[in-house]
């Protein structure tokens, strides 16, 4: 049975915004079955296919992981980001947008430590590398242009969660354009990187500014479970001024009876104001 979108493909000028924790694509006879990626690739493309976000912020993905992403989106989808260790090799935190609609006009990753043009870097008490990815696009729909920061902070050290979220704080200020963050925060409502970014960068987070919500407020880290209200929620998107979210969701549908990752995709359907050439 086909399971519908949440939202599916956005209809101008509205724009589909989803971030989505794939989990490692992993294997073995030791990981339970639930969480290989041969069981789980056709229910990541199914949901991925369905919903056809028109931006999407991954974290936690490896090359084989892309391809399933690539096929499952189509022809028309780029994407922007390397991997976060030396040399640009490993995990990725990628942003994929849908370039028909969308004009990208620059883009960088930075490692999120003391040395951020330093691949592979570590800093602030994180153990493995953290990156961000910075895209600026160009509606060309409407023309407005704006920011979408990914990110996927560390899940120890609370100094490098508030440390990263002020890097993303400084960029959305240095930019002066709307703006959304998405990610994997590894940081609940109440965590100090989370008040940072309502704060210090003036974002709002999107289930709260939505004009409907589509599901109950799930926990986005369920471990491959059934749904739950409490627990953690530690997958956001946040977003700035000049950026009016119509709706939001958290997608916890199953797909022929797999769930596509321990983490829960969070979505928006967002319309923007700003600037136009």
């Amino acid at each position: 049975m086909t399971v519908p979108p949440l939202i599916g493909p956005a209809v101008t000028p509205d724009v589909h915004v989803m971030s989505f924790n794939i989990r490692r694509a992993m294997e073995g006879p030791l990981r339970p079955k639930r969480d290989r990626w041969s069981v789980r690739a056709p229910a990541v493309a199914e949901m991925l296919d369905s919903e056809r976000p028109t931006i999407l912020g991954l974290q936690e993905v490896l090359p084989r992981a892309t391809r399933v992403v690539a096929e499952a989106l189509g022809p028309t989808y780029r994407f922007v980001g390397r991997g976060r260790g030396h040399a640009y090799a490993g995990e990725s935190t990628p942003l994929v947008f849908d370039a028909e609609r969308l004009e990208l006009d620059g883009w960088e990753q930075r490692a999120l430590s003391a040395r951020p043009d330093e691949p592979g870097s570590r800093s602030w008490g994180n153990l493995i590398p953290r990156i961000l990815v910075t895209a600026e696009f160009s509606d060309r729909a409407t023309g407005v242009r704006f920011l979408v920061i990914n990110a996927h902070l560390d899940h120890l050290s609370s100094r490098s969660r508030r440390r990263s979220a002020g890097v993303i704080a400084a960029v959305i200020r240095k930019r002066g354009l709307p703006a959304i963050v998405m990610g994997d925060l590894n940081a609940g409502p109440r965590s100090g990187a989370v008040r940072l970014l309502l704060s210090h960068a003036q974002l709002t987070d999107s289930w709260i500014a939505a004009e409907d919500r589509l599901t109950p407020l799930w926990s986005t880290l369920n471990g491959y479970r059934r749904p739950r209200l409490t627990g953690r929620r530690v997958d956001w998107m946040l977003v700035s001024r000049g950026v009016k979210v119509r709706a939001a969701a958290i997608n916890a549908h199953v797909f022929g009876g797999i769930r596509p990752s321990d983490h829960l995709a969070v979505q928006a359907l967002v319309s923007l104001e700003g600037k136009t050439p």
